[in-house]
């Protein structure tokens, strides 16, 4: 059997962290045993789908890259295909127009609630043995409902809750089509598993409620039923479910914020599923290691200070060549000089240990790139006449040096000894005019990075 995973998301909203770990465990699964990974956007909900909520999934699958083999899988593009099936079930009896109005439900709705009663269609229009139905009403656009059955029950072994037993007594029949004909979600999801021959979808646990139901019309339709691994839900860090106000909006938002994908992947595998006491992993050991049985049945909850230190664990272990790469969307928001791609390596290298997101790490080294006006304070605090006399006095001792890190400390260590002063007299100065500000890596890295030219270029603005 070929192992195959879907990722079905809604394009009604953006792909939100929730969504984004259902993906990766869906495509992680599917590469663990060589299986195929698809995605399908259902967006059979015309009202609220929109193309700007399709962008924002695709582009969060592209950063995570989370790489499908089939797809994207557009349900709209299937309407012939479910049609199909609808006027199948119809003609076997499994299926029936409805002709109840939303005036009509919605009194039933209200009435069985007052009496204490689960809402539940009551069956006006389902056609029974000996049963007489009502005459056709006027100006009504029938649904289809589906002819769950009436007795008995539905039970399946969940990959990551345990066994589940629902009675069918609890399940009303389920509309699979609206009054204009199209095919709802439900509907759409049981002929789009079974036509792409999913083997094990993996999703959320607000999906159990609709599990039974799509059980109930697989086996009507006599379709392969897949295996389901409902995973529980991610909550923020005071307990209560995700959501915007705990600043999950969007998976790109942590884009914006200055992530990076690796770090993403890395916490969200550990959202709920666990390897051992490993911690940081790259995607190929959690493709070879995932499995469902190790996915806890309680739910998880989001630390951002551990995202946050695993991102930063990420900026200063990653190659210097990958963050340039994943740097450069932020240096352009906070400069506009041509990036020199060897200076761009030297500048991550030394300043990298101290960031935990590439917005800051980004706002750190633009001042090698283009001269940043001192920061008022730390002028008036490190910038006077003995710092300006000293100065001087080591610009003229760096004429006849090698241009190096090495050379430079020494000569600073020179005019330190030869002034008597303590080494930060000079370096907090230096650190001031050279880069703006009053706290940076180690000064003589930094001017062997800006260069002979550049370094006294700034200093002579002041001198």
């Amino acid at each position: 059997m070929t192992v195959v995973t879907r990722f079905a998301p809604s394009p009604t909203g953006y792909l939100h962290i929730g969504g984004a770990r259902t993906a990766l465990f869906s495509w992680a699964y599917a590469k663990r045993h060589q299986g195929q990974f698809i995605l399908r956007i259902e967006d059979t909900d015309l009202e609220r789908s929109t193309p700007e909520a399709v962008k924002a999934i695709m582009d969060g699958m592209t950063w995570l890259h989370l790489n499908y083999d089939e797809g994207p899988i557009y349900q709209t593009k299937r309407m012939a295909t479910y049609k199909t099936y609808i006027d199948q079930l119809i003609k076997e009896d499994k299926a029936y127009l409805c002709y109840s109005s939303k005036e009509e439900l919605e009194i039933l709705r209200e009435s069985q609630m007052k009496a204490g009663l689960k809402p539940k269609y009551d069956g006006k229009w389902r056609p029974e043995s000996g049963k007489s139905l009502p005459p056709i009403p006027q100006n009504i656009q029938p649904v289809v409902r589906f002819k769950n059955p009436s007795s008995g029950v539905v039970t399946w072994h969940d990959l990551v809750k345990g066994e589940i037993t629902i009675a069918n007594e609890e399940l009303d029949d389920l509309v699979i089509a609206r009054g204009d004909g199209t095919p709802t979600y439900n509907f759409c999801v049981v002929i789009d598993d079974w036509e792409m021959k999913v083997t094990h979808v993996i999703r959320g646990d607000d999906h159990i409620n609709n599990t039974p139901r799509q059980i109930n019309l697989l086996k009507a339709l006599n379709a392969t039923i897949p295996a389901y691994a409902h995973l529980s839900m991610i909550l923020g860090a005071d307990g209560q479910k995700l959501s915007k106000r705990h600043g999950a909006v969007s998976v790109m938002q942590y884009f914006d914020q200055g992530y990076l994908p690796e770090a993403i992947l890395n916490y969200l595998a550990r959202l709920g599923w666990s390897h051992g006491d490993d911690e940081i992993f790259s995607m190929a050991d959690f493709c070879q290691w995932f499995d469902l049985d190790h996915i806890t049945s309680s739910s998880a909850q989001f630390n951002t200070e551990k995202l946050d230190w695993l991102n930063s664990h990420y900026i200063k272990t990653l190659p210097l060549d990958r963050i340039a790469l994943a740097i450069e969307p932020y240096l352009k928001e906070v400069m506009h000089s041509p990036i020199d791609s060897n200076l761009l390596l030297k500048a991550i290298d030394i300043h990298r240990e101290r960031a935990n997101h590439l917005t800051s790490l980004a706002g750190d080294i633009a001042y090698i790139f283009e001269y940043q006006k001192p920061n008022q304070q730390d002028f008036e605090k490190h910038i006077n006449a003995e710092a300006l006399d000293l100065i001087k006095s080591f610009q003229a001792a760096l004429i006849k040096i090698d241009w190096t890190k090495e050379a430079i400390h020494n000569v600073m260590n020179d005019v330190v000894t030869l002034h008597a002063i303590k080494f930060p007299k000079l370096a907090m100065p230096l650190r001031v005019l050279l880069t703006g500000i009053g706290q940076s890596p180690s000064i003589d890295a930094v001017m062997e990075i800006l260069g002979h030219d550049e370094t006294m270029k700034r200093l002579n603005l002041y001198l």
